[in-house]
Order: structure tokens, then sequence, then C-alpha cells
């Protein structure tokens, strides 16, 4: 019996680990966004600026504002998040087409 106690509990264990990783790396993903959008060095770095732009943000989310739902908040707020994503992956991907000399990219034809 004691034995099968010791397993539940290394299981029990790993679980919570578990959990544990995946709320960190999506902790930082999402700190990964706030400096991708540059609010860090818009707000020089100030945590209490920040925390009050994204309370309001937060606010806008659940009340809305004078010129849109909050649905329509998401939705254009949605879009201009996946247009970012989506040029940042082609400015990725014509970096990866350049030549690397000397550690920086080079324009075809102009080495």
């Amino acid at each position: 019996m004691a034995r099968a106690e010791a397993v539940q509990a290394r299981s029990d264990t790993r679980d919570w680990a578990r959990a544990r990783r995946d709320r960190t790396r999506h902790l930082i993903e999402l700190g990964g966004l706030v400096a991708k959008a540059g609010l860090v060095e818009l707000v020089d770095d100030d945590r209490a600026t920040l925390l009050g732009a994204l309370l309001e943000l937060a606010a806008h989310l659940q009340d809305g504002d004078d010129e849109a739902t909050p649905a329509q908040l998401r939705a254009r707020w949605r879009h201009a998040g996946l247009r970012a994503f989506h040029q940042e992956r082609e400015a990725e991907a014509e970096a990866a087409r350049l030549p690397q000399v000397g550690g920086t990219a080079v324009e075809r034809g102009s080495a």
C-alpha cells in the first residue's frame, strides 16, 4: 500500500510541476507580447505605468468606449495583432533569404 501511495505522490508532484511549467511559459509569452508591442520602452520600464495602461485596457474591454463596443475593440485589436504577427513572419522570412556576410544580412547584388 505504501508503494502505491508513493507512486501517486510522485505522479501528483509531476502533474503539479507540469502545470507550473505551463503557467510559467504562458506568463513569459505574455511578457514577450508586452515587449514586442514596444510598451516597455514607451513607459521607460515603469511597471506602475504599464499596469495602469493594462488596467485601462481591461476597463475598455469590459465596458467599451465612446466609439466601439467591447466586441468591436477585441476584433479591431485582434486584427492589428494578427497583422503584426504576419509582418514579423514576412520580415523574418526575407532576412532568412538574404545572404549573410560578417554576421549581417546583405542585399543580393550589393555584396
